[in-house]
């Protein structure tokens, strides 16, 4: 892997407190990585650390060539985009001001500051003070300035907080359009449902531990899981459904004509050939597939309960 992000058994404490431990992550080019886990899991903290706002106690992080928190880091630096969960700008400056002030800093051209503006849908309020924002249009703001300089990474903090379905598919729309042009951007969220279409690898944070990584599929095979199929039966025959089905499905629920069985991730396809198999009694079956926040639960309920 090309990676543009790189943390080597990274550890961070704060006296007492261990924030992160251990985590060792690579971010390439060209790929979105969804950062999930629950408030307190560690997810901010790495992004801190990314950003070189704080160093680690331990290990070692790499951005786009240098340590971000020492001197050469600078440079790197510019190559970041980043949007906090919380996004807070003076209230007395314009928009347009806002934008003004943020190019100056990153020591970009300010001529494409109005283009970044429409991008998010805020061109027509460029002119307004900041206080007369909402907050779904401060998000938008604080997505127009990480977007100032084309970075090569960016790192999004909670990146839909506060915004209404359509201004949430518009962030994915870029997100996508980001990832096209060969950034790599890295998304911390609680919006599974949202995320688990859109990402290429998926990070799993738990209690300061990177605890599972990978694709979607690939996490619901390390989740092993149950599957739950669904059989539409010809009316009162279920219990003779289920003398022939294998040993160790279980019957989740029954009504006269229909069924809920689990088994085993990998005996579904056993369960479903027997199924098959039954054209005398069986109408049809449905399956389902556990999303990202099943997967989610599945994966830290062993942390849990030790």
């Amino acid at each position: 892997m090309n990676a543009l992000v790189s943390l080597r058994d990274v550890t961070k404490r704060y006296r007492s407190v261990t924030a992160v431990e251990g985590v060792s992550l690579e971010l390439g080019a060209g790929e979105v990585v969804a950062l999930v886990g629950h408030n307190g899991a560690g997810k901010t903290t790495l992004i801190k650390m990314m950003l070189g706002l704080i160093r680690p106690s331990e290990g070692a992080v790499t951005v786009l060539g240098a340590d971000p928190a020492d001197a050469r880091g600078a440079t790197a630096r510019r190559g970041l985009g980043y949007l906090p969960e919380n996004v807070a700008f003076h209230g007395a400056m314009t928009g347009r001001e806002l934008m003004r002030f943020y190019a100056k800093l990153k020591g970009e051209p300010r001529d494409r500051n109005a283009e970044l503006l429409a991008r998010v849908g805020l061109e027509g309020a460029s002119g307004r003070r900041v206080s007369t924002y909402s907050k779904g249009m401060r998000q938008r703001l604080g997505l127009a300035q990480a977007l100032i300089g084309d970075p090569r990474l960016m790192l999004l903090d909670e990146p839909t907080s506060g915004l209404d379905p359509a201004s949430r598919a518009d962030v994915y729309d870029m997100i996508r359009a980001l990832k096209a042009d060969g950034a790599t951007v890295l998304v911390s969220t609680h919006a599974l449902r949202e995320i688990e279409a859109r990402a290429d690898r998926v990070a799993v944070m738990h209690r300061g531990r990177l605890i599972a990584l990978g694709t979607v599929p690939a996490l619901r095979q390390q989740a092993a899981g149950d599957a739950v199929v669904t059989v539409k039966v010809r009316p009162c025959s279920t219990a003779e459904v289920l003398r022939r089905v294998p040993e160790g499905v279980r019957c989740l629920s029954r009504a006269e004509d229909r069924l809920a069985l689990a088994v085993e991730g990998g005996r579904k396809m056993d369960l479903i050939r027997q199924l098959a198999a039954m054209t005398d009694l069986v109408h049809d079956v449905e399956t389902e597939t556990p999303d990202l926040e099943d997967v989610y639960r599945r994966l830290v309920r062993p942390t849990e309960e030790a």
